[in-house]
């Protein structure tokens, strides 16, 4: 391993990102979006690549934005195009022409339960826990995750997720249609490698069409409802109840929300 926050390698077709922060649980702060913006643009081109999975470093997949992070700050400073800015390199990976894999080793949460949505397909441990746990921190969701997670699960199960901030397993994961495998821990990168190898096999440039295809016939817009949901994370971001969910979160207790 390097001091970088995300490491690129790339063997036989098939090109593996890795999240670099194992000790802040690879979560994202402006190292880590400097670094994979800088990773996605070498590669977005490149016809070599027949498929990129996407994993974290240590037992974690991405704990979502850094809370202790500069670009967090207080909160008092992020408007809707500083937090646009800050998602727009993870939500970029959805608009790769190759296939996307998000190996799920270790728990996905908030930014990085959207980052694993913005993949084409999830695997994940089947003990980790994942979710879109932004109400529970007295915010408003983002990257889209409003808009992708319906999609994924359908409408019901998107409001129990969304609506209590509440985490599931990789397992129940599956049995919602989150996840296309849910695997030992172990076994996630050997599986995620597996498929893209099975990917490779097939003609790169057809799979590419036809990735084109599938998301164009469903209408697929993600960074359009991200700058919706900017616009209320900004406003969340700076009420009591954000100051009071981030804190709570800190010091690992209940939050006490009052609405304002």
């Amino acid at each position: 391993m390097t001091d970088r926050s995300v490491l690129y390698t790339a063997r036989n077709h098939i090109g593996v990102i890795t999240i670099n922060r194992p000790e802040n649980r690879n979560s994202m702060d402006a190292e880590t979006l400097n670094d994979f913006s800088e990773i996605l643009e070498k590669i977005k081109d490149n016809r070599a690549l027949r498929c990129l999975i996407i994993t974290g470093s240590g037992t974690t997949f991405c704990g979502g934005a850094d809370l202790k992070s500069s670009v967090v700050g207080d909160g008092s400073e992020l408007t809707p195009d500083v937090l646009m800015e800050f998602y727009r390199p993870f939500m970029a990976v959805g608009s790769l022409e190759m296939p996307v894999i998000a190996a799920m080793n270790g728990h996905a949460v908030g930014g990085g339960f959207g980052l694993a949505l913005h993949c084409d397909i999830r695997i994940a441990g089947r003990d980790i826990k994942m979710g879109a746990n932004f109400s529970r921190l007295g915010i408003h969701a983002g990257m889209a995750v409003t808009y992708l997670l319906p999609r994924l699960v359908g409408t019901a199960r998107a409001c129990e997720l969304l609506f209590t901030g509440k985490l599931i397993t990789g397992s129940q994961a599956l049995d919602m249609g989150l996840v296309n495998q849910a695997t030992d821990q172990a076994q996630v990168m050997p599986r995620a490698m597996a498929m893209a190898e099975e990917i490779a096999k097939s003609a790169p440039a057809a799979v590419r069409m036809m990735k084109q295809s599938l998301y164009r016939e469903l209408d697929w817009d993600p960074v359009r409802a991200a700058g919706l949901e900017a616009l209320h994370q900004a406003r969340t971001f700076a009420m009591d109840d954000a100051a009071e969910g981030i804190a709570a979160l800190l010091e690992k207790r209940d939050p006490m929300f009052t609405g304002k």
